[in-house]
């Protein structure tokens, strides 16, 4: 791992990993997308004091007024989140090697699709009823800088294109390695390398579809050509689009990767597939707990426990009802007045 300055790469750790077995080499993508993932459990699980809500501000004055109408519909979209992650647990319960490997398949698209569904459940909780997934990553955007979330997974990348900043991240700005992180040093730089690449890809996206279409094309102010080339300028013009870039951006990337076909790289690839998916489902259930536990604060727990019982049978004494059991239940206990949560195994 190195630290990234200005005029020069400096060597932190000098028995980076070499690569030069051809296989390995093919799986290098597959290999540094799961140290992403990993990286951020590490980092969420070694960040006790930081990884709960009992110090957020924000949860402890969140109120909703709730008709029975809008009840109706935060219960459904929580059953569609906990209906796909059960389906993303079932995956691990099997458990074999080969099968994982070819999981990925519907595991990546699971794991996304279950946070956010628990993350429109908590907006609507905030009057933002949308199902629109750039409207739910913006507005989580948001949310994470008003330091909503606790601050294990409040780091955000924000700025034009090739002036990124990483915040709330301050190791990121190490560059990182080929290995699974074992330290937090490495965690974070490898966590701030997920930032950069993400918010690069996401604004070359916005530039080809802004030049794209004549009314917002930047133009030559010479020839009144559409511009190939851009300067730091023409960037900067379009940084308002792109809004912060997050975790749930990160999150994202599985969806992406999962439906142009990279999947298939994925597969072919010789990596440790049950970490990969170990971590996936980690991270989905410690997001969904913190989005329950919003909701539940908004309903009422009486109401939401109702809700849980109420839960089809195959979702029945199940996680929804341990984390109600462990993590919810006890933040409304007489004499609490914030909310904790535990990092969700």
């Amino acid at each position: 791992m190195k630290k990234v300055t200005e005029d020069q790469v400096i060597p932190l750790f000098p028995e980076e990993q070499k690569t030069q077995d051809s296989a390995w080499q093919k799986s290098i993508p597959a290999q540094v997308f799961l140290n992403y993932f990993f990286a951020i459990n590490y980092h969420i699980n070694h960040s006790a004091e930081e990884s709960g809500l009992n110090h957020q501000v924000f949860l402890r004055s969140h109120t909703a007024d709730l008709s029975e109408q809008d009840l109706k519909a935060l219960a459904k979209t929580l059953l569609n989140s906990w209906s796909t992650e059960y389906a993303l647990r079932a995956t691990a319960e099997l458990g074999d090697e080969t099968y994982l490997r070819n999981a990925l398949h519907w595991t990546f698209p699971q794991a996304y699709y279950s946070v956010f569904a628990g993350l429109q459940a908590f907006l609507y909780t905030l009057g933002i009823k949308t199902s629109h997934e750039a409207v739910l990553r913006r507005e989580a955007g948001r949310l994470v800088v008003k330091n909503a979330y606790p601050r294990a997974i409040g780091f955000y990348a924000a700025g034009a294109y090739n002036d990124f900043s990483i915040h709330r991240l301050p190791l990121a700005g190490y560059k990182a390695g080929l290995q699974i992180a074992g330290k937090e040093i490495e965690a974070q730089a490898q966590i701030g390398q997920f930032l950069r690449t993400t918010r690069k890809m996401k604004a070359t996206t916005i530039r080809a579809q802004v030049q794209s279409n004549p009314a917002t094309a930047i133009k030559s102010s010479k020839t009144g050509e559409v511009l190939n080339k851009w300067s730091a300028q023409h960037w900067q013009q379009i940084t308002w689009r792109m809004g912060y870039t997050t975790l749930f951006d990160l999150l994202g990337r599985l969806r992406i990767s999962a439906s142009q076909k990279e999947i298939d790289r994925f597969v072919e690839a010789e990596i440790d597939f049950k970490l990969f998916h170990e971590s996936l489902l980690s991270i989905v259930s410690y997001l969904n707990g913190i989005h329950e536990s919003y909701i539940a604060k908004a309903m009422g727990l009486e109401k939401y426990q109702q809700l849980v019982s109420e839960l089809p049978q195959h979702l029945q004494n199940s996680f929804v009802q341990a984390r109600l059991k462990e993590q919810i239940e006890p933040l409304f206990s007489e004499g609490t007045t914030t909310m904790q949560l535990a990092v969700a195994a």
